[in-house]
């Protein structure tokens, strides 16, 4: 379902297992910021936690699927919106990051991004394992 702004929530409950008062069963990813525990910054107000200057908080990143960061007060970019390391070694860990987080229409253009990654880095790397390799389990 959307919001007012058309955009559909980052989480709806059903794909991540976030509270009730979470703002990502609002707001779209970007909109709202990631603090890594409540705190006395991310205190409930107007339905949700917010930051002191009002933008709405999820204080729990492990259940929204978002590393801690300042996305909606700074700009933060979002993790699947990162482009790809050039190092290849550091590939593996930014498409964990990227898949793990991404909402799941924006999982097609992360693996594109990472194939054309591998390709430019590697060119008669196999793509299709190296990707494999790194979707199978833990560094």
């Amino acid at each position: 379902m959307a919001n007012a702004g058309g955009e559909r929530p980052f989480a709806d409950g059903t794909e991540r297992p976030v509270c009730g008062v979470c703002p990502s069963t609002r707001l779209p990813g970007g909109a709202f910021d990631v603090h890594p525990r409540p705190s006395p910054e991310s205190r409930f107000a107007n339905g949700m936690r917010r930051t002191p200057s009002g933008v709405p908080v999820c204080v729990h990143p492990q259940r929204v699927g978002l590393p801690p960061a300042a996305y909606a007060s700074a700009a933060a970019p979002l993790p699947w919106r990162t482009p790809p390391p050039p190092e290849p070694a550091a590939l593996t860990a930014w498409l964990r990051q990227a898949l793990t987080s991404a909402p799941p229409d924006a999982c097609d253009e992360v693996l594109a991004q990472a194939a054309a990654a591998l390709r430019a880095a590697h060119p008669t790397a196999d793509v299709t394992a190296a990707l494999r390799a790194a979707l199978s389990g833990p560094e």
